[in-house]
């Protein structure tokens, strides 16, 4: 997925969260769309994980070795 689609996706997916989140705050709606929302919401947040999740295996690090930089997988350690 080229890196703009997955941030739009990213971006969007949060943005329409972020609604849910605030409608069902409100407790304006029916259950049934409470629970349609919170669904909605699940399936959202799994989207935004998954963005991240490729963005993270994606960070490269500069590192200096030598006098030469090169990239390297970022690791937590």
């Amino acid at each position: 997925m080229p890196k703009k689609k997955t941030a739009t996706l990213f971006e969007d997916s949060l943005f329409e969260l972020e609604q849910l989140v605030a409608q069902l705050e409100q407790g304006d709606i029916s259950l049934e769309e409470s629970l349609k929302a919170f669904e909605r919401g699940v399936n959202l947040t799994r989207t935004c994980q998954k963005a991240l999740q490729e963005a993270e295996q994606k960070v490269q690090v500069l590192i200096e070795k030598n006098g030469t930089q090169t990239l390297e997988p970022f690791t937590d350690e």
